[in-house]
C-alpha cells in the first residue's frame, strides 16, 4: 500500500480530483463521507453535537441540519473549535481503520482530507501530500455558481481554513485546477504517473 494525503481548500475541486484518481485505481478514504456517516442520527458524534447545540440543529426528519450547524460555527470561532473537538478525533480513528484494512494490498490509498494541517499527513502515516490548488476568487465563484453558496458564506468558510499559501507549503505535488475539466484530466494524469513512480520506489 502507498498511503498519500489529498487536500485542497473549499471550492478547489478536490472531490473532482479524488474521483478521477479513483477511476485510475486508487482507493479513496474520504473524510467528508466519514463525517456524514458519523453524523447520522444515533451516532456518537451526532449525539455530542445535539448535546452541545440543541435540537434546532436537527431537521424535522431527524437528520442533522448541516446549514444550521454551518451558520453557527462559521460565525463564531469558539463554536468552530468546539465542533472540531467533537468531530476530528472520531474521523481520524475511522479513517485510520479504513486505511489499515488496505494495508496488505498494493493499492494507492488516498486520504481525502479537506483540513490538512502541518504535520498531520505524517501523523496519519502518509508518504506524500497532494494539494489541489486554484486562485481564491475562482474557488469563491465556483461555490456561488455551482453549489448555491452565498458569497458571504463562501468567504466565511474559506476564512476558517488555512490560507492558500499555507496549504501549498505542505505539497509534495500540486494539481492545478484553475482551468477547465480537460486541463484537470491532464493534471490528474500527471499526478497518477507520479504516484505510480512513488509506489514503484516504495515496493
Amino acid at each position: 500500500m502507498l498511503l498519500v494525503a489529498l487536500t485542497g481548500g473549499i471550492g478547489s475541486g478536490k472531490s473532482s480530483v479524488s474521483a478521477r484518481l479513483a477511476q485510475r485505481g486508487a482507493a479513496i478514504v474520504d473524510a467528508d463521507e466519514v463525517v456524514k456517516q458519523l453524523q447520522r442520527p444515533g451516532e456518537t458524534v451526532f449525539v455530542a453535537m445535539v448535546d452541545r447545540w440543541g435540537d434546532h440543529i436537527v431537521r424535522h426528519d431527524g437528520e442533522l441540519d448541516r446549514q444550521a450547524v454551518a451558520d453557527l460555527v462559521f460565525a463564531e470561532e469558539s463554536e468552530l473549535k468546539a465542533l472540531n473537538k467533537i468531530v476530528h478525533p472520531a474521523v481520524r480513528r475511522e479513517m485510520a481503520r479504513q486505511a489499515d484494512a488496505l494495508a496488505d494490498t498494493d493499492r494507492v490509498v488516498v486520504l481525502d482530507i479537506p483540513l490538512l494541517g502541518e504535520g498531520d499527513a505524517e501523523k496519519r502515516g502518509a508518504k506524500a501530500v497532494i494539494v489541489v490548488d486554484c486562485p481564491v476568487e475562482v474557488a469563491i465563484e465556483r461555490l456561488v455558481a455551482h453549489r448555491g453558496f452565498s458569497r458571504a458564506d463562501a468567504e466565511a468558510r474559506m476564512a476558517a481554513q488555512v490560507t492558500r499559501e499555507e496549504r501549498l507549503a505542505l505539497a509534495d505535488f500540486v494539481v492545478d485546477n484553475s482551468d477547465d475539466l480537460e486541463n484537470l484530466d491532464d493534471e490528474v494524469g500527471r499526478c497518477w504517473s507520479w504516484l505510480q513512480e512513488l509506489a514503484a520506489r516504495a515496493a
